[in-house]
């Protein structure tokens, strides 16, 4: 019998999907000359829960990268992998907050310092539109209602 391969969905794909769809967002909210006075529009503020969902969907793949480590017995590599990418749950907190809390003013400053972390991402040509971040505003504040966080 000859070995499988996995060619589907990888954490890896995954993770390079949700810090394209970061880059894209961080780029089109840059390009929103109303935020430096910290006012977000109702897409805007729906790009940066999107952007928040994002940073969620980046700190899950590399829990499962590093699981998959753990059982292979590299835990340096394991933990060296949660550590290089801790940034993400925190960056996701922070603007998740911020937003909850109808901090609007704190926020373009936590974008600018994502941008560094997505220095790397290449965007000729921009591949999502409002369709992948329409609603993410509401379902973020609903769901923080459901779990009686905020808002």
């Amino acid at each position: 019998m000859s070995r499988i391969i996995n060619v589907g969905d990888t954490p890896a794909k995954r993770r390079n999907a949700h810090m394209r769809s970061c880059a894209e967002v961080l780029r089109l909210l840059a390009q929103n000359p109303s935020l430096a006075s910290g006012q977000f529009d109702e897409e805007a503020r729906d790009m940066a829960a999107f952007l928040v969902h994002s940073l969620r969907g980046i700190e899950e793949t590399i829990e499962t990268s590093a699981q998959a480590w753990d059982d292979r017995n590299y835990w340096k590599k394991s933990e060296k992998l949660r550590d290089d990418w801790r940034w993400t749950r925190k960056a996701a907190d922070e603007l998740e907050s911020h937003m909850l809390n109808d901090a609007w003013r704190e926020l373009p400053p936590a974008l600018i310092a994502l941008v560094p972390h997505f220095q790397s991402v290449t965007i000729a040509k921009l591949m999502r539109d409002s369709d992948w971040w329409v609603g993410a505003y509401r379902a973020m504040v609903k769901k923080a209602e459901k779990a009686g966080t905020g808002a």
